[in-house]
């Protein structure tokens, strides 16, 4: 039978081909369960057949909750072969997000990961008339729940028996129903400017890009991926699952959150592919820890690391470095670079991708320094995530690189950055007007300000509505004045403030755990963030880290004033997107007194606030708040 080439496809294709090959593998009270492709198979079959007997038919939408781990991709692969389409929901949504979620959606069905995800839904259950039922994948604490609309996903999968056979033929059955233009997922945008939009993609568009990128950065069925990041986001749904089906290779899923480096070590993957973010957030461990390491490490770290830099400017530059560099260079890697590549789980790392938002210079520069091939590439949700990449051969910090196969890309008259290729979206969910207002004739308009370079590469500068411009008439980038600030490990998240001011300042967030052992090393006491972040001396160690970033600005635009906020920023206060993108209008609009008090003569600023904490409770915060000329 000739069956179109749909995701669905390739569960079938590498059960035929590689049925006892590891697919999946999960690491459960500290050892790793491995799933083959026979097994996997065997329990997307399953799961559909109960989503079958529940009624779901093609064209229907679910909803999947929870942290990344097998059954979440399981309950996504069942649904397509239905022709039903999955919808993922950021696991740290809180409950009127899922709910703003399940009813955009119109979600039939729900899949959580355990009670706390539940209970989102049970919260509202009464403003979702269309959720028939809510899957869970983990028990705990569950016993006491006794629900008609629950049911435990191993309960779900268990009245159905399936041998190999029938396994491939239900999916030949299935996939023959399938066509490339139907609907394979749905994913959130960003939502910077207010709620998410439902971006539709179809089977054609993702199986386009993964094929289009695998050119330039190629992936084989022996590769290992570990998946960490959040499966809403459309950068894991590529990794994780668009490209695993195609290319066959092993996805790895750490037991949690807290020992991912340490299972990520285990595992060794071949590519990594992540936000800013994190490669900040790796930058910054590094540096923390050297600071706590004996003096013989310092000296060793702070001696060799400018060698790697120089080495890196060469490969940069595209030039071959002279002998003696070489030389030292490899000296410094057996001494140095490997060890840390090692600590970091990249010790058999082939490519390593950052994507999402534009990650700063200074990190860039960081991680090739150590030897990791680190590429910036460029995209949006919209088409399927990706648009541009470096190549090996060919990697800049100050570009994205050059477009995929099969992606054309121009820049108009006003300076935007518009696309056009086979992965481009088909449209929004039950939002026509929103599709008509970002694909014109064709061309998909990203909102992007940017321009080609002298060898053909893209240049990013930032969102086109969050360019800036003083009160003269300067134009700058506050993205780019984040990402050098957010550099310093001392620095957690960062907001520019000066458009149509006269100067610029920010409102910054210190890395609590960082500075709060920089605090301690030079006996500082405190008791709290907020108490922490008030610390005259944490203002001198912040504005020593504002002034190098001063000296890498241009004279027209530095830093003059900033301040360290009382309290972290947080996508459950609003002021984050669930992918941690600021929303700086809202930020401004929410912290107005302070930003007005920047562009004053006063040294501080009395704040009232109400903070909420984790547990749910409340306090009043009465403070004043300095702010520091620089």
């Amino acid at each position: 039978m000739d069956l179109n080439k749909t995701l669905p496809y390739y569960i079938l294709e590498n059960l035929r081909k590689n049925p006892k090959k590891t697919a999946l593998r999960e690491k459960d009270y500290g050892i790793w369960q491995e799933t083959n492709w026979e097994e996997y198979a065997a329990k997307i079959v399953r799961l559909a057949m109960y989503f079958e007997s529940l009624g779901l038919k093609k064209g229907e939408n679910i909803s999947i909750i929870g942290d990344n781990k097998p059954e979440w991709v399981i309950a996504e692969l069942a649904a397509q072969l239905l022709g039903a389409v999955p919808i993922g929901i950021y696991q740290d949504s809180v409950t009127a997000e899922v709910q703003y979620l399940l009813q955009a959606s119109d979600s039939t069905i729900m899949v959580g990961e355990d009670q706390e995800q539940v209970d989102k839904a049970l919260d509202i259950l009464d403003e979702l008339p269309r959720i028939r039922k809510i899957v869970y994948y983990d028990d705990r604490g569950m016993y006491q729940y006794d629900q008609d609309i629950l049911i435990y996903f191993e309960d779900a999968i268990a009245a159905f028996e399936v041998d190999t056979k029938k396994v491939d033929a239900y999916l030949e059955e299935k996939i023959a129903a399938l066509t490339m233009d139907d609907i394979a997922v749905m994913c959130t945008t960003s939502g910077t400017t207010g709620k998410p939009k439902l971006a539709m993609l179809t089977h054609r568009n993702l199986l386009f890009m993964t094929e289009s990128l695998a050119e330039a950065d190629p992936k084989y069925p022996e590769d290992e991926f570990v998946s960490f990041l959040p499966l809403p986001w459309m950068g894991e749904q590529m990794m994780c699952v668009v490209s695993a089906l195609r290319f066959g290779f092993t996805v790895n899923f750490p037991e949690s959150a807290e020992t991912m480096q340490a299972d990520m070590k285990e595992v060794g993957p071949h590519f990594v592919f992540s936000p800013p973010r994190v490669w900040e957030n790796m930058a910054s461990s590094v540096q923390v820890k050297i600071m706590d390491a004996s003096a013989v490490k310092r000296f060793v770290y702070r001696t060799l690391l400018p060698v790697g830099y120089r080495y890196a400017e060469y490969k940069f530059n595209k030039t071959k470095p002279g002998l003696g560099l070489m030389l030292t260079y490899k000296f410094s890697y057996l001494v140095l670079f490997r060890k840390l590549k090692e600590r970091l789980g990249f010790s058999f790392l082939r490519s390593a991708m950052t994507g999402g938002a534009a990650l700063g210079p200074d990190t860039f520069k960081f991680f090739h320094a150590l030897g990791v091939n680190l590429k910036q590439i460029y995209g949006q949700t919209e088409i399927s995530g990706i648009s541009c990449i470096h190549r090996n051969d060919d990697i800049d910090f100050t570009s994205v690189g050059s477009p995929i196969r099969g992606t054309e890309i121009r820049i108009t008259e006003e300076g935007e950055i518009i696309s056009k290729s086979d992965a481009v979206f088909v449209g929004y969910y039950t939002s026509r007007h929103a599709k008509e207002e970002t694909i014109v004739d064709g061309w998909l308009y990203s909102g992007d300000a940017g321009y080609f370079d002298d060898n053909g590469k893209l240049v990013v500068i930032d969102r086109m509505k969050d360019l800036m411009h003083l009160n003269d008439g300067t134009r700058f980038s506050p993205q780019f004045i984040e990402n050098k600030i957010k550099f310093s490990p001392y620095v957690k998240e960062a907001v520019t403030v000066g458009n149509q001011r006269d100067y610029i300042t920010l409102i910054l967030n210190i890395d609590m755990e960082i500075v709060g052992k920089w605090a301690e090393n030079n006996k500082i006491g405190y008791t709290t963030y907020t108490d922490l972040s008030a610390k005259s001396e944490i203002y001198g160690l912040v504005a020593n880290e504002v002034k190098k970033v001063n000296a890498e600005l241009p004279p027209e635009t530095p830093v003059k004033k900033f301040v360290l906020l009382y309290k972290e920023l947080d996508a459950d206060d609003g002021e984050l997107t669930r992918t941690r993108k600021v929303r700086r209008d809202f930020i401004e609009e929410k912290y107005q007194e302070i930003v007005e008090a920047l562009y004053t003569e006063l040294e501080s600023v009395r704040i009232k606030a109400t903070i909420k904490l984790q547990d749910g409770r409340e306090r009043t915060l009465d403070t004043n708040m300095r702010l520091y000329v620089m």
